[in-house]
């Protein structure tokens, strides 16, 4: 016959199974829990890179390629086709002006120089002879007006007479006309030759001019190539550097070849490239800013080369400060041409995590976290770019490469 249980039995039964589900659910959210907390995305807190939003300054700017040149720099260059004989200066020595760089053949030049001297005593010889000849044709002239002036002397006197003679009637009217006739036609003669003499007079005058113009010439010509071979020797007019010499002795070069360049080392400017389609965006006058390692250097655009090539435009740079000790010639910089400024905005470093846009996400440090946030940007520089919105200043961002979790919303940082 079955007993029955008793109560404080059954309640210790229930108590067991209870406690025993309250363990099973404990242990399941105890699991979940540790399942979560495995799968959940996290990052080490010391592989990221971080920037705090802050206010200051953002100069928008084209970035360039720059090599730093000398503030002058002289071009020397051959006065006369010869050939390099010797150089007397090495590249880096500094020169004074009038020191002798390089030395050209002149064995050439002189031959030319002693050509032109012998054409030149020609010309005044021909100058001589040309004078004696004018003279004497016009020595020709004068004395056939002088016969022709007595002749017609003569037939004013032989007029006088037969008019005399017609008026005592010893003489005839055709014997009047005819000495009338001979007296016209010789005055016309002595008029002939009065004009020929002044044309010949004038004649003479533009000969003579023509060959003074010839002599002219020909002693300018001897006096440049006299000039060009006492600058045979060549030398700079300016102290300064050699930079570089054409020092392959025994080569043949043409007048107008550059032979060396001296440079005044004591200042600086920029010379610099970009691509073509940021041509719009430069002008002269425009701020620059030249890095060189670290170091800052402001300045402005002086002048832009008006031809582009191979798609670049060429633009030279004058520096604030042209004597900072950082400047060395043919030293590589970056140029960043500012072509607009914002004065007191929110800014944060610039770094992997900008693309470019005017719109997109970053991961902004919270509570140990690092949430997606999008955020609107403005104008950048290498340094830095402008928030316009979406941060506020004292955040902190990730600025480190974070394309690959751009699909997740939030990140648990991990020691």
């Amino acid at each position: 016959m079955d007993r029955a249980i008793a109560a404080s039995t059954q309640t210790q039964r229930k108590r067991r199974r209870w406690l025993l589900v309250a363990g099973l659910l404990v242990l399941g959210a105890g699991v979940v829990l540790a399942f979560r907390t495995v799968l959940k995305p996290s990052l080490r807190r010391g592989d990221l890179l971080t920037a705090t939003v802050e206010t200051g300054n953002v100069e928008a700017a084209i970035t360039a390629a720059g090599t730093i040149i000398p503030g002058r720099e002289a071009v020397l260059t051959s006065p006369i086709q010869s050939t390099i004989r010797r150089v007397a200066v090495a590249v880096g020595t500094p020169v004074k002006p009038g020191e002798t760089i390089l030395e050209l053949d002149k064995e050439l030049a002189h031959s030319a120089l002693a050509k032109l001297d012998d054409e030149q005593l020609r010309n005044q010889n021909k100058n001589s002879q040309l004078q004696l000849n004018l003279e004497r044709s016009l020595n020709d002239l004068r004395a056939q007006a002088q016969v022709q002036a007595v002749k017609v002397r003569s037939l004013q006197s032989a007029l006088r007479d037969e008019q005399q003679l017609l008026k005592i009637g010893g003489g005839t009217a055709e014997n009047v006309r005819q000495a009338e006739l001979n007296l016209t036609v010789a005055q016309l003669e002595a008029q002939r030759l009065a004009r020929q003499i002044q044309t010949q007079q004038r004649s003479n005058a533009a000969d003579v001019r023509e060959l003074g113009y010839t002599v002219s010439m020909q002693q300018r010509s001897i006096s440049e190539l006299a000039t060009k071979l006492r600058q045979a020797n060549v030398s700079s007019q300016q102290a300064g550097v050699l930079t570089w010499v054409n020092d392959n002795l025994g080569s043949t070069v043409q007048a107008g070849d550059a032979l060396a360049r001296v440079a005044d080392l004591s200042s600086f400017r920029v010379r610099a490239t970009i691509s073509d389609s940021y041509a719009d965006q430069l002008h002269p006058g425009d701020s620059v800013v030249v890095r060189i390692n670290d170091t800052d250097l402001r300045g402005t655009v002086a002048s832009i080369s008006p031809a582009v090539e191979k798609g670049v435009v060429t633009f030279y740079a004058q520096l604030n400060n042209p004597h900072h000790p950082a400047l060395r010639p043919n030293l590589r910089a970056d140029v960043f041409v500012v072509t607009r400024a914002h004065h007191g905005v929110l800014r944060v470093k610039n770094g992997p995590y900008y693309t470019g846009g005017k719109e997109q996400p970053v991961f902004v440090l919270t509570d140990g976290k690092v949430v997606r946030r999008t955020v609107r940007f403005g104008d950048s520089n290498f340094d830095y770019v402008q928030i316009v919105g979406g941060l506020r200043a004292g955040e902190e961002i990730v600025v480190s490469d974070m394309k690959d979790h751009l699909d997740t919303p939030e990140l648990t940082l991990r020691d």
